[in-house]
């Protein structure tokens, strides 16, 4: 088995040095495109380029935001193959759609289907023997935005049951230990859930208090993505039981722990 990375010409603060395109070979010339990225016709171009005379035989997107998909319909239908994710999204229609346990055939290997919604409804992971291809489920260097906590949470949790030897992530570099990375995820989220607690007993009111609070040392340019975790810490501790939460105004309130 070959893996490439094809580096895609999207810089900035919410996707590091890029989109990383993935060509995964299975060892004789049998190859799958991981995360094509946005449009781009030169980054389409070098995708073509480095695929040369292999035989391709899908175009596999881990989730449908805009950093990772939509160049996948186009760069499919050029290659006649079939763009392969979970759900539609902005820019992206499924020709197959897939979810836990199904699996693509690429030559002698089969790249099975881990379904790992927590990021976005729609994400998924791939698995090719004992490496992991994470989306942003799990990035290279940093933590990753979530939507929904307590899914996210179980994703990883489903991760730590897998035998991993490497992880190939959608952001940032290649991660060669994942059972470290994976508990250190969990930890991480683990400890935040309580830092968000404890802001809100502290008397934050709102989202905006909690983001100040809680992420006083992150660069503020990622404040908006620290809200959208925060929203997701506060999702879980209202369904704990642990916060009360107003809809109009985000008004927040300790709750006593559930007996």
């Amino acid at each position: 088995m070959k893996i490439e990375r094809v580096l895609a010409n999207n810089p900035g603060p919410f996707t590091g040095p890029g989109t990383n395109t993935w060509i995964l070979d299975d060892g004789s010339g049998h190859v799958v495109v991981i995360d094509p990225g946005p449009i781009d016709p030169v980054h389409a171009d070098t995708i073509v380029s480095r695929i040369g005379a292999r035989r391709v035989e899908a175009v596999l997107v881990t989730h449908s935001h805009a950093d990772h998909a939509p160049l996948a319909n186009s760069l499919a239908s050029f290659l006649g193959v079939a763009a392969v994710g979970n759900a539609p999204g902005p820019g992206f229609s499924p020709d197959r759609m897939v979810g836990e346990g199904d699996s693509v055939r690429v030559g002698a290997l089969d790249v099975v289907i881990v379904y790992t919604p927590g990021h976005a409804d729609d994400h998924l992971c791939f698995l090719a023997g004992r490496a992991l291809f994470t989306g942003d489920h799990i990035m290279g260097g940093s933590s990753v935005m979530v939507e929904r906590m307590a899914p996210y949470l179980a994703s990883l949790e489903r991760l730590r049951g897998l035998d991993l030897d490497r992880m190939y992530p959608g952001h940032g570099d290649e991660i060669g230990e994942p059972a470290p990375v994976i508990d250190w995820y969990l930890a991480h989220r683990r400890q935040r859930h309580e830092e968000i607690r404890k802001a809100i007993m502290a008397g934050a009111k709102n989202v905006d208090d909690i983001v100040e609070t809680v992420y006083a040392q992150v660069d503020s340019n990622l404040y908006p993505l620290a809200a959208h975790s925060v929203r997701a810490h506060l999702g879980l501790l209202l369904a704990e039981g642990r916060i009360a939460l107003s809809d109009d105004d985000y008004v927040i309130s300790p709750q006593s722990s559930p007996k």
